[in-house]
Formats: structure tokens, sequence, C-alpha cells
């Protein structure tokens, strides 16, 4: 009993610890908050950014800070400011809350100093599909504008609407490397928050989903594991180890779990299309045909001959080319992903790895397998009995 009440004692203390350290956390990024929003624009913005009316100022994500007025007839006066070096700030207003068919302001410093800020329509997720001097921002008359004051930038635009803004989805994205020719480049991070500019002074800040992303990514992962690991070296363990006992379970095996993984990641891979109407045929293509071409495989293993048919070796030519282009496509499509889908470095280097081990392995059995084909095959001798 004296050991339980020491434990319980311990854990109250340890929570009360926790609670206060996290209040004061929270007093601290209030302070914070404060202290950026006291920040005079009229010093260095020229109006009608320099002197915002009724102006509300509120943290949204990392260090991006919104400041916004609405008038009665329904202008918005929007100025987005957070810590820079390098790369572009983007703003984007989305329908739905999704990147694609959003409109984004987005602003940059350049080496030399020079202020840029353009606007970009979405229509897909690659850059090259992210078109300058297009979008659907109601932009007034008021030239919008990017500053550099000290390490923060500040993009300033305004806004004309029919009706009053309210509840409206917006992106927030960064990258540190400089757009090419006012095209893009990949940004380091984004998020998806739903902000409400009709309550005044008072703000509704929500984080929203980021289901797309993750999809995306157990998309790649799926394709990955199941056609680039578990049937390539489902396909080694039939054609370098069938002189072990137990290589036929381990290549149906391997290659059955692939085959579930790959369905998986193209079902997957099917849903994001219908969510995110992206269309991106050359991708798109070759996962079919790798998946028809799994499907007949697996069908091949039922219509599979006796090893003493006629037909067994026509069955065994089919069998293994088909799986040969298969893994080939598959290959093919998996770094076709990660090239449309604009991976980070990480999965280039990890796929990487993981292909030139598998061609490695490959390599080194095939040449184990030849070298011992082109042994000599020795009779057996037999003593020769004398007359």
């Amino acid at each position: 009993m004296a050991m339980i009440s020491r434990l319980l004692m311990l854990s109250l203390f340890i929570m009360l610890i926790s609670l206060a350290w996290r209040k004061q956390l929270v007093m601290g990024v209030d302070e914070d908050a404060k202290a950026l929003c006291s920040v005079n624009l009229a010093q260095f913005l020229p109006p009608p950014y320099g002197g915002l009316e009724n102006m509300v100022c509120q943290p949204v994500w990392n260090s991006f800070l919104l400041r916004y007025s609405q008038t009665k007839d329904n202008v918005v006066t929007i100025v987005l400011s957070t810590v820079y070096t390098t790369g572009w700030v983007g703003m984007g207003f989305s329908r739905d809350g999704k990147m694609i068919n959003s409109s984004c302001m987005v602003g940059w410093v350049t080496p030399e100093g020079q202020g840029k800020i353009r606007q970009y329509y979405v229509e897909g997720l690659t850059p090259s599909k992210i078109k300058p001097e297009k979008g659907e921002l109601p932009l007034t008359s008021v030239p919008p504008l990017v500053y550099l004051q000290g390490a923060t930038i500040y993009l300033a635009f305004q806004l004309k609407y029919p009706n009053r803004l309210k509840s409206q989805p917006i992106l927030l994205a960064f990258a540190t490397k400089y757009p090419h020719h006012h095209h893009l480049t990949v940004h380091d991070d984004k998020t998806t928050i739903l902000f409400d500019f009709s309550s005044g002074n008072s703000f509704d800040v929500s984080a929203g989903p980021n289901d797309y992303t993750s999809s995306r990514k157990t998309h790649g992962v799926l394709g990955i594991v199941g056609w680039g690991l578990f049937c390539p070296f489902g396909a080694i363990f039939a054609r370098y180890l069938k002189n072990q006992k137990s290589w036929y379970y381990f290549h149906v095996s391997a290659q059955f779990i692939g085959f579930i993984l790959g369905l998986a990641g193209v079902v997957l891979g099917l849903q994001l299309h219908n969510n995110l109407q992206v269309h991106i045929p050359t991708h798109e293509g070759i996962g079919i045909l790798v998946l028809v071409l799994s499907i007949l495989q697996v069908l091949a293993f039922f219509l599979r001959p006796d090893r003493d048919s006629k037909y067994r070796k026509c069955w065994n030519l089919y069998h293994g080319w088909v799986g040969r282009i298969a893994l080939f496509f598959a290959a093919i499509n998996i770094v076709l992903g990660m090239h449309y889908a604009s991976v980070g470095e990480g999965w280039k280097i990890g796929y990487g790895f993981l292909l030139g081990t598998i061609m490695l392995v490959c390599i080194v059995l095939e040449t184990l397998l030849r070298l011992k084909k082109l042994e000599p095959t020795h009779l057996p001798t037999y003593p020769m009995n004398s007359i």
C-alpha cells in the first residue's frame, strides 16, 4: 500500500508539472503573437495595407501571421507575413479545401532584393500544372505587393467579393528554392486551414484534414513494397534457389503478398484519381498494365500443367517472361509516380538503394548460375574386371 501511495503521489506531481509547463508555453505563444501583431505596418507598407482599419491579426500556422480587414462593401484587405530566408511564400483560396482548382497569391524576394508577387492557378499537383498569371481571385485595382522587413516577408493584396466573405478554406505553403522563370518549385511544406473572415475582431481557425497527402504516401509505399520488393524477391527465389527445399513456398508467398499490396495500391490510386480529379495517363496506364499482367500470373498459377505435360515448357516460358515484363514496367511506374508526386530526396534515395540492391543480387546470382552450368559434367567411373 505504501508503494502504491508513493506512485500515486509521484504521478500527481508529474501531472501538475506538465500542466504548469503547458500553461507557460501557451502564455509564451500568446505573448509572441501579441508582439508580432503590434508591429506598425504603416512604417513600411503603403496604404491601404499600412493603415488597415479594424484589423484582425492572428497566427495561423508555424510562423505565418494573417492580418485582414473586411469592409461593408465586401472588400477584403489581406497582409500575410512569415519568417523568410529564400524561396517563395504562398497563400491560396480553395473551393473545397483541396489544392486542385485553387487560386493562390505567391510572393518572393529575388537575390538582388527585388520583390515579386504573382497569382497562380493550380490545375494539377506537378509544378508544370501550376499556371502563373492565372487564377480566380477577384483582385481590386490596388496593386498587390511583397515587402521584406528584416527577416520577415509580407504579402499584401486586396479582394472584392459580391458577398461577404465568411468561412474559407485557405492553403499555406512555402519553399526554400526560388521560382524558375516564374514557375514555382516544389514546396517544402504546406497545410490547409479553415478561416472565418466574418467573425470581426474574433476568429475561428481549425486545422483542415490532410488525408490526400497521407493517401498519396500510402499509395507510394504500397507500390514500392508490393511491386518493388516482394515480387522481385519472389522471382529471385524461383530462378536462383530451386535447389532449396522450400523455394516454391517462398516464391508463392512472396508473389501473393506482393500482388495483394500492389492491388491495394492500385485501388487507393483510383480513389485519389476520383477525389483529386487528377489525370496522369502514363502513370495510370502503366499501373493498369502491371495489374493485368499480375492477374494473368495469378491465373497461370491455377492453370499450371503437370511437370510431365507437353505444355509445361510453353507454360514456363510464358510465366517467366510475363513476370519479367511486369517487374520491368512496375519499376518504371514507381519512378514515374515519384516524379509526378514531386517526392523528396529521401524517397528517391530509398528506392534507388532498394532497386540497386535487387539488381546487384540478380547479377551475382546469375553469374554463379552460369558458371555452374559451364562446369564439366563428370561421369561416374566403374572399376573394370581384369580378365
